[in-house]
Order: C-alpha cells, then structure tokens, then sequence
C-alpha cells in the first residue's frame, strides 16, 4: 500500500473532516490506487517529449492591448448607491 489508513485520517484531519471507518477504508483504497497509477506514469519513457501546457497551439488568444479613453467617471458614479466624488463608497467589512 502505497497509503495508510493513519495518513488518511491525518490528512482528514487536517481538512476537518470527519471520516467514518467506512469512509476511511474506501478512501484510502481509492488513494491507493491513484498512487499506484502515478507511479506507474513515473516510469513512462518522457526523454525527448516536448512538455505540454496547453491541449491547443494557441499562440496569444487576447485582444491586442489598445490604450483606449476610460468611461466618464461622473457616468459610473452615477449608478452607485454612495460614492465619494471619486470612487464607490461601500460597508466597512474588517473592523
């Protein structure tokens, strides 16, 4: 096994949750057989495969970066229910 059933239970315990004995036996099978799969890859032959980040060859899929005039800020302060003559007020969250 590649996994314990202790490693489990920290790793659940650490994500505060909390497992069952079912839960814990069938997820540590599960994990097992992840890990047994990874190694498995871990021994596949990569030399000379070039790393692939991106199913498609897209080249650059934005817009051109065109500096272009900004909105009218008394416009946009317009549809806020406070703002302070500069930007939109809103609720202290943090105090």
């Amino acid at each position: 096994m590649k996994i314990t059933r202790e490693e489990v239970q920290h790793v659940a315990d650490l994500a505060r949750l909390k497992l069952s004995e079912n839960e814990i036996e069938r997820m540590t099978e599960q994990l097992d057989t992840i890990l047994s799969y990874v190694e498995k890859l871990d021994k596949v032959d990569t030399e000379g495969v070039p790393v692939t980040t991106h199913t498609q060859q897209v080249v650059n899929a934005f817009r051109e970066d065109v500096v272009k005039p900004s909105l009218d800020r008394e416009a946009v302060l317009a549809n806020a229910p406070e703002d302070n003559g500069e930007s939109f007020t809103v609720p202290r969250i943090i105090s």
